[in-house]
């Protein structure tokens, strides 16, 4: 299993604005410069963490972009999930309901649930503030 770019870059703009923790909104640009990313690319991250409500943000002089729990209260998956909407290693079982027509007899199957649940609880047991 590989966690995307887009996920990873996820989880470092919460820890960049997590260790700043104020109320203090902190512009993309700075983001961006802190942590070596395009600031280009991550405006459609930013857009994602701010539709799936983990962060907030505000546009002009002054604006930028500030948590909106405290650090504890996110998990590691919860960001990736925002990130990448699944953390499932196949297709499969991206969806709430497997659809699959091959699920009934698929023999590798319970592998891949078996790995998904210990990926899943794995990054569900990690907040942010531990990795601060």
């Amino acid at each position: 299993m590989m966690i995307s770019t887009r996920g990873r870059y996820a989880l470092r703009v919460m820890v960049e604005l997590a260790e700043r923790n104020s109320d203090e909104y902190v512009a993309l640009r700075e983001i961006a410069e802190c942590q070596g990313i395009s600031e280009k690319y991550l405006e459609a991250i930013v857009r994602r963490l701010v539709r799936e409500g983990l962060i907030i943000g505000i546009r002009g002089k002054g604006g930028g972009y500030v948590l909106t729990k405290e650090p504890c209260e996110y998990t590691i998956g919860c960001i990736l999930k925002a990130a990448d909407e699944s953390l499932a290693p196949v297709a499969c079982l991206e969806a709430e309901e497997n659809n699959c027509e091959r699920a009934k007899i698929c023999k590798v199957l319970p592998m891949w649930e078996k790995l998904y649940t210990l990926t899943d609880n794995f990054f569900e047991s990690i907040t942010l503030d531990m990795l601060l």
